[in-house]
């Protein structure tokens, strides 16, 4: 199968850089292209398991939302409670339909008063939020910005970005970001500093305006760097594979494996359009019991009274390592289908397939025994399968 490209297709600021550096393969997220492989699996899960992994996550597209209401709007579509997050702090937080439908589950991050970022998972947030604006009134603009992330992930991650711009990344507390331009002289990070450099006082300086953060879609520990330019793209993936020639730093992408391994949610693989927060196991992301309002709250209280009809679960299957699903497949007991395997493949560090599935109740529950049924279409390969404790594999104290 090939993917033929077309201008309706974004590239992101590292396109470039990614197609010379050996991506073989992409994928769309967001409408654009996102590279997924750089032609050895292996090697990329290990890196960021033992080592440091680039990604060019661009696709994690950003909604400012900017104005006297920014506060109130920003509130109003996602279900934590940002009432106390300060300037440079992210949140983890779902966006909801008035259904109490999960719509997205990006990070809200507040950059500046009355200023917020939406990084999105994939699904079209722009014209929802500006719909609601609409709708109530508020007093806002609403605009994609240049914003790209670049995420370097894994155990020797610090090591890589302290290098490339201090040591004060060691410091920065989780979903916490501060924004930073990296002055690069003769090619080489230089001058260092947090506050706006002139860039006149030298036709040989550079100047990269960044959000550093430490976060990302792993559990092994990471940082994302938010280019807030997007024609020095290449500039930055070049400074970046540089500083993480000393620490064994890998190429790749968001790892189905780890991700699995780790329960990293993927909105819109492992989802259905009318999953609530509970089913998802998001409950915890949900501050329903907070003064805040938001939208989707009042459907969510009642669908929380009425308790699970389904829950998003994991699987051990048996039998011979499985590639990574292209289409889900049932989960049976006996002849009853009972759910669907939304995400499965081998994991080498628990020498076993896992999955998550999205599986009725009472079948929910731990040690159930299911059967799955492979995606050729027949009867043939009919594993046995086990519904096990989430996440596979606790992360380490460095993510």
């Amino acid at each position: 199968m090939q993917l033929m490209a077309n201008t309706r297709l974004k590239r992101s600021p590292f396109f470039d850089a990614t197609i010379a550096a050996g991506a073989t393969s992409f994928t769309v997220y967001n409408h654009m292209l996102m590279p997924t492989s750089y032609g050895d699996p292996d090697a990329e899960y290990w890196h960021i398991i033992n080592d440091a992994s680039l990604w060019d996550v661009s696709v994690q597209v950003q909604v400012e939302i900017a104005g006297p209401d920014a506060d109130k709007l920003a509130q109003a579509v996602v279900c934590r409670d940002l009432t106390n997050v300060v300037i440079g702090q992210a949140r983890y937080a779902p966006m909801l339909d008035h259904a109490g439908n999960v719509m997205n589950d990006p990070v809200a991050l507040r950059v500046d008063d009355n200023r917020w970022w939406l990084s999105l998972g994939d699904s079209d947030m722009l014209y929802w939020c500006r719909g609601i604006a609409a709708e109530r009134g508020f007093d806002v603009e609403i605009c994609q910005p240049d914003v790209s992330p670049l995420a370097v992930q894994g155990p020797k991650a610090v090591d890589v970005v302290a290098d490339l711009v201090g040591d004060w990344v060691r410091d920065l507390g989780r979903f916490r970001y501060k924004f930073y331009e990296l002055a690069v002289t003769d090619g080489r990070p230089m001058g260092r500093r947090h506050e706006p450099l002139d860039s006149r006082s030298g036709t040989d300086t550079d100047v990269i305006p960044l959000w550093v953060g430490r976060a990302g879609w792993s559990k092994q520990g990471g940082y994302e760097l938010y280019l807030l330019d997007g024609s020095k793209g290449t500039q930055l993936w070049d400074l970046v594979v540089e500083a993480g020639k000393p620490y064994g730093m890998g190429l790749g992408s968001p790892n189905a494996i780890e991700r699995l391994e780790s329960f990293l949610l993927s909105y819109g693989g492992d989802t259905l359009a009318d999953n609530d927060p509970f089913e998802l196991r998001l409950g915890k992301f949900v501050d329903l019991d907070s003064s805040v309002d938001f939208i989707g709250r009042d459907a969510l209280l009642k669908r929380r009274e009425a308790g699970l009809k389904r829950e998003l679960v994991g699987l051990k299957i048996d039998g011979e390592p499985l590639a990574m699903l292209e289409r889900p497949i049932p989960v049976k007991v006996g002849d009853d289908t009972v759910g669907t395997v939304k995400a499965a493949i081998w994991s080498p560090r628990c020498e076993s397939n896992i999955a998550l599935a999205l599986v009725d109740v009472p079948h929910n529950q731990l040690g159930t025994k299911v059967s799955t049924h492979h995606e050729n279409g027949t009867d043939n390969d009919v594993r046995s399968a086990e519904v096990v404790d989430l996440p596979f594999i606790a992360p380490g104290p460095a993510a």
